[in-house]
């Protein structure tokens, strides 16, 4: 059993028990969703950050870690057509955390990013581990009825995708082969900022995927624009990976989907480092996960009205649904062959 065959299970058991008539929808989506009052309602994320399965402490920074923590939970929310509005943080601390810099840094990358989209840090807990454990809660609103679902996509929508893919799994790869921040890197953090200006170095590529993975950039303004202007029939965030996030909203839509090789749009660092440091675009791009872009579904009669870039962040039709149930495929030039399903899982059978 692995945590997906596990959420289904406990999904399966919830529904037979009673549940209030204000929860619109439960477990198997990126957030819940809640009746608030007549005309609008809550959407409600929560994520886990344990070190040692989801970070290093010599891999990445407080400041960058606080600004993850919160910006895994705001691409859920994102991926809802919701605004972030309020967050909950609680986090377990050892004794040599606590009493160096750690906790200041960490709540100055945090807020930082929840100043960046009008967020309120609103409560949360304090606790002594025996390593770092950040449980973190964001709480956003939509337009009753309007919250993006992973189960409404419709055979004959068309598949896009936000920004590029790969680069996160790729910034992972170079941790694992002992790439580290330089100290420009960390300057650069410390001023908000998360990607490099164009430059082909080696070096500059590096540090650039390093910062893909470490200090990733929700799309909140994507699904404030894709909610609230009603242009996403569904939608996820890709967190696990391309491959395993589109069998999701597929199966969660009774549907299926082909997607284009040649239409994705690979990490251009990636590409430029692919023959010097063993990395494959296409693989990464495909089954790497991270790169918290939003994968959304558009009906064909509403494309015309969706915008070029939001936010500085351009998007790409990369397939299309289809209605074989459960069937993902990918497609390349002539050939056409199944896209299994090879994204992040903890416990992986």
């Amino acid at each position: 059993m692995n945590e997906f065959d596990f959420i289904r299970q406990l999904r399966d058991q919830t529904r037979s028990r009673k549940t209030s008539p204000r929860l619109i929808r439960g477990i198997g989506d990126d957030a819940a969703i809640l009746r608030e009052y007549p005309g609008r309602d809550l959407v409600i994320s929560t994520d886990l950050l344990v070190e040692g399965a989801d970070f290093h402490r010599d891999t990445t920074t407080p400041r960058l870690l606080g600004h993850r923590a919160l910006a895994v939970s705001l691409s859920d929310i994102a991926a809802m057509g919701a605004r972030p509005l309020w967050a909950l943080i609680s986090i377990g601390l050892p004794e040599s955390a606590w009493e160096s810099n750690f906790k200041d840094e960490f709540f100055a990358g945090y807020l930082a990013l929840a100043d960046r989209y009008g967020v309120t840090l609103a409560g949360g807990d304090i606790s002594k581990s025996q390593s770092i454990v950040i449980d973190s809660i964001v709480i956003g609103e939509v337009n009753a009825g309007r919250a993006v679902l992973r189960s409404t996509a419709k055979p004959g929508d068309q598949i896009f995708v936000t920004g590029t893919l790969g680069g996160a799994a790729a910034g992972l790869k170079l941790i694992e082969l002992g790439a580290r921040l330089s100290i420009d890197s960390r300057r650069q953090e410390a001023d908000g900022r998360s990607e490099f200006d164009s430059d082909t170095s080696d070096d500059n590529a590096i540090q650039s995927l390093l910062l893909r993975q470490l200090s990733p950039q929700p799309r909140v303004g994507w699904g404030v624009v894709l909610g609230e202007e009603h242009l996403a029939t569904s939608m996820i965030d890709l967190s696990d990976g391309l491959s395993s996030d589109l069998r999701h909203l597929c199966e969660e839509s009774n549907a299926g989907g082909t997607i284009d090789a040649a239409s994705l749009t690979l990490d251009e660092d990636v590409k430029h480092l692919c023959g010097r440091r063993a990395l494959d675009p296409l693989a990464l791009a495909l089954h790497g996960g991270e790169d918290f872009e939003l994968l959304f579904t558009v009906a064909p009669e509403n494309i015309s009205r969706l915008p070029k870039r939001v936010d500085g962040t351009p998007v790409s039709r990369i397939g299309e649904i289809t209605g074989q149930t459960g069937v993902v495929r990918i497609r390349e030039q002539n050939r056409e062959w199944d896209l299994p399903a090879r994204g992040f899982q903890h416990f992986s059978n």
